[in-house]
């Protein structure tokens, strides 16, 4: 239950981010499900822990700086969705508008997206296969 609700919260979360910041002006229940979505999935990791880890292959301080990044990730998904919840209905949060860390949020899921590509063709460990539906898994 735990692996099926990341990896569709994990998903629907990065459809949704490129439709919010695909128009510049996303409707409000485009965003609130966006930040449903963002603060469902870091609900889930405060409340069960990462489902993720370094893999045995990842060593040095890619391997220990590993959690915490992810740590990081977690943390800017949750705050740009509650800043764009807030904006969306009117209660702006002081600090950065929620349309730059949800920019700064997709240029970090990109360098994601590229180390987990790296881990599973360099490192050959599957990272993939830990984050996509298995119906994928054969073409992995």
């Amino acid at each position: 239950m735990r692996r099926r609700a990341t990896v569709i919260l994990h998903w629907l979360n990065a459809i949704l981010l490129l439709f919010v910041l695909g128009d510049g002006g996303a409707t409000l229940w485009l965003s609130l499900t966006y930040a449903a979505t963002a603060l469902g999935m870091c609900a889930l990791a405060l409340s069960l822990g990462l489902m993720n880890g370094p893999g045995p292959r990842l060593e040095g301080a890619l391997r220990t700086l590993h959690p915490w990044l992810h740590r990081a990730v977690y943390l800017l998904l949750g705050w740009g969705a509650i800043a764009l919840a807030a904006q969306v209905t009117g209660h702006g949060l002081p600090g950065p508008e929620a349309r730059m860390l949800l920019l700064a949020l997709l240029a970090v899921i990109l360098l994601h997206a590229t180390f987990n590509l790296w881990r599973h063709t360099a490192l050959g460990d599957g990272a993939l296969r830990r984050i996509t539906p298995r119906a994928f898994h054969s073409i992995l």
